[in-house]
């Protein structure tokens, strides 16, 4: 029987996988066939012995005290103890009378199921021997050779295992036949009971970042580093680098002489173009660089929504949006900031509106004439509580007050904000707020007000909110998403135990 461990060892080396695992999978073959003979309720096992090839087939009955009325199978697979000791003195219970049973010959069927359950146990063995190998490979360029096709999802031999790229993971307009040779990302390595473990990417930013590496030898080397990436795959992308060598232009080097190093990444993904952008910390020149080729004018940051106003002249709005959107929609990935594009004259007429209502709410809230609240809204001053936050002699400052003007207009804002506070209580009241929901941090009177009115009015009820819905009760511009986030967390608090709260804080945040 020579002939089968020289089959097994055969498999094993074809496949990369243990031999012992090929014979294993044979004796489970063999047990199977087995109890399609002597019946499928007997416990029978086969054993190949590693050296001589010689199968050899047994019966194991379970030595009990009585048999299990429930079980039907137990009188096939056990054996009563004083009957065991009829047939081996020294038996225990628990213990096994094992028969051997006579030499197998395999049938057709036999035979049929038994390939069956090789080819199945290999094809096991086999994607564990996948997953094993390329579980740390996550992240690097491989190559390899078209398989198959279906329906857009392309399978790829890579040697050793086989890659599967989803057809969205592939470019558009990018076909592939069976034989061409692929290079792709691995981006997810995961173990599967069926189908693909390894998969793989052309439309990844990452897949980018890797090939400007293999073809710029001082990203390679640490020298210039990718900061960011953001593609519009098969169209377009931009690329953030910086240099941590004064002397090396990180531009320069990943274009390289007369493009040559840009070029072979362009011809790699099908053409797509690639935009190359100095990084830096300053936010406002970062994304003005992003935004080239288009001119900018102006930059407006508010941190606290994350949000950039980029003013443009009107004759680069065009470009500055891009096709589709596709230029401005690239900077927002690239620099992780949401940009709102116009013109100098939305601009100008956006900057208008709001000097007319901040003037409007000046002159209404502390009964001033225009001059004064023009004058307020000038220096700064963008809300009522701004005023009694800022001291009286910073207020006389200002060209035209002095200690008097000042010292009025500090007394008018701060009896409004008390009457206000008055209003809102009572109001409050009347609604049935809670004074829990009252005192959370980050809501203000006219955000309590606004949930009061959809029916929130405790501190369960905002906590039963998602923060999009929040965002929709109060105004979508009075929160960002992680403000909202973090007001529906604290209103949370008292829900979970301090493992449980650390757990959902990183589930609201993402």
């Amino acid at each position: 029987m020579q002939e089968l461990l020289q089959v097994a060892d055969a498999v094993a080396r074809e496949k990369n996988i243990d031999k012992d695992v090929v014979i294993q999978a044979m004796e489970e073959a063999i047990q199977k066939a087995g109890r399609s003979k002597y019946g499928y309720d007997h416990d029978i096992r086969a054993v190949i012995d590693r050296k001589s090839g010689d199968i050899s087939l047994f019966r194991y009955r379970e030595v009990v005290e009585a048999f299990d009325p429930e079980n039907p199978e137990s009188e096939a697979k056990c054996i009563l103890v004083k009957d065991a000791k009829k047939i081996q003195k020294d038996i225990e219970l628990g213990g096994f009378i094992i028969d051997k049973l006579p030499p197998l010959d395999f049938g057709r069927i036999a035979a049929q199921t038994a390939k069956q359950v090789i080819f199945q146990k290999v094809r096991d063995a086999e994607r564990e021997r996948m997953f094993e190998e390329y579980q740390d490979r996550v992240g690097e360029i491989v190559s390899g050779v078209v398989k198959r096709v279906e329906y857009g999802n392309v399978t790829i031999d890579l040697g050793r295992g086989e890659g599967y790229m989803r057809r969205q993971d592939a470019l558009p307009r990018e076909h592939f036949k069976t034989g061409d040779r692929v290079r792709a990302y691995i981006f997810d390595v995961r173990r599967e009971q069926r189908g693909p473990q390894i998969f793989i990417s052309r439309t990844h930013p990452d897949f980018l970042a890797k090939l400007f590496k293999q073809e710029v030898p001082e990203i390679y080397d640490g020298v210039i580093e990718i900061k960011a990436v953001a593609r519009d795959p098969g169209s377009r992308a931009k690329i953030a680098v910086i240099s941590r060598d004064s002397s090396i232009d990180p531009v320069g080097a990943c274009v390289g002489m007369r493009g040559s190093r840009v070029q072979a990444v362009v011809g790699e993904l099908q053409g797509e173009k690639i935009d190359i952008i100095p990084w830096t910390q300053d936010v406002a020149t970062f994304v003005v660089n992003a935004l080239a080729p288009a001119e900018v004018t102006k930059v407006v940051l508010d941190e606290d929504s994350n949000r950039l106003d980029v003013v443009v002249p009107d004759d680069q709005l065009s470009l500055a949006i891009g096709r589709r959107g596709q230029n401005v929609r690239l900077a927002t990935q690239l620099s992780g900031w949401n940009i709102d594009i116009m013109t100098e004259a939305e601009e100008s007429e956006r900057r208008q509106s709001e000097f007319k209502t901040r003037s409007s709410l000046f002159m209404e809230a502390l009964d001033v004439d225009e001059v004064i609240a023009h004058l307020l809204v000038v220096e700064g001053f963008t809300s009522i509580e701004d005023i009694v936050e800022t001291s009286i002699d910073e207020l006389a400052r200002i060209e035209g007050f002095d200690g008097d003007v000042a010292a009025e207009l500090n007394n008018r804002a701060a009896n409004f904000l008390a009457a206000k506070k008055i209003e809102f209580e009572k109001t409050a009241k009347e609604l049935g707020i809670s004074s829990e929901l009252t005192g959370v941090a980050g809501l203000t009177q006219d955000m309590v007000l606004a949930l009061g009115n959809n029916g929130v009015k405790t501190l369960d009820d905002l906590g039963d909110l998602a923060g999009d819905e929040l965002r929709d009760i109060v105004g979508q511009d009075s929160l960002t998403e992680s403000q909202a986030n973090n007001i529906i967390m604290t209103a949370r608090a008292g829900w979970f135990t301090e493992e449980e709260e650390q757990a959902a804080a990183e589930a609201a945040n993402g």
